[in-house]
């Protein structure tokens, strides 16, 4: 199971929000990337939380700064709009790219052009995942503004364009460090063969027994907890292997 480290990234800082608002600064993507290049950790995210939201171009040679010092696969989201700038991440070190409200807002058909052009392997679709009525609603724009999906149709739909990998966000639980969702991680897992990370509120090696005895996703994602130290990346490798 590969233990990833998140960035969520405002440039030039890595932030860390609340249920993805009320962002507090916690230091430079590249230091963070390399801390966690070196404490082990087998991928890293790295999610610009404001390009979509606000609306600018990807910030390419700041991202490079990041690249250019870690040697584990590294995916870039944020902004992405097209094949182009997928082709530019590629090419400023990106392992990955993760979509997410170009394609559920605008145009599914990119996870589709994608993955036919870069492999399935390179294509991450970040869902964020929002409770309403009992059912789970897909969010854009770090978790600010609804689409027309479902959960569970987008995720077939995601599954229908070939992606390669899914990551799954709790609005809800985002931030507040008392545990992952459980219940739509399960739920996304048990509709899909695409490979799925789960991420969003993981806090405590309770938090991950809680989860891990119940689904076993791809993939476990944190931010919080390695930023503020009450996990690493050694500690939570070792709580796994172990149990």
């Amino acid at each position: 199971m590969r233990i990833i480290a998140k960035l969520d990234v405002k440039p030039p800082y890595v932030v860390k929000p609340v249920h993805f608002e009320g962002w507090r600064k916690i230091d430079t993507p590249d230091k963070l990337a390399k801390k966690y290049y070196d404490e082990g950790a087998d991928e890293i995210f790295y999610i610009d939380i404001v390009a979509s939201l606000f609306q600018r171009e990807i910030l390419y040679k700041e991202f490079e700064q990041t690249s250019s010092k870690i040697f584990i696969p590294l995916a870039y989201g944020g902004g992405i709009r097209s094949i182009e700038n997928m082709s530019k991440l590629f090419h400023s070190g990106a392992d990955k790219v993760v979509i997410n409200s170009y394609a559920v807002q605008e145009n599914p058909q990119i996870i589709f052009e994608a993955s036919q052009i870069f492999g399935a392997q390179a294509v991450v679709v970040n869902i964020e995942a929002k409770r309403a009525d009992n059912k789970w609603k897909c969010y854009s724009d770090s978790g600010r503004i609804p689409s027309s999906y479902e959960l569970l149709k987008w995720v077939e739909t995601i599954q229908e364009n070939g992606a390669g990998e899914i990551l799954i966000q709790s609005v809800d639980c985002d931030g507040r460090n008392r545990g992952f969702d459980v219940d739509l991680i399960k739920s996304v897992v048990e509709n899909t063969s695409v490979p799925v990370v789960a991420s969003s509120g993981g806090w405590s090696e309770i938090h991950i027994e809680e989860l891990l005895s119940t689904v076993s996703p791809s993939g476990l994602a944190f931010a919080s907890a390695l930023h503020y130290k009450n996990l690493n990346i050694s500690k939570i490798r070792s709580f796994i292997s172990g149990n």
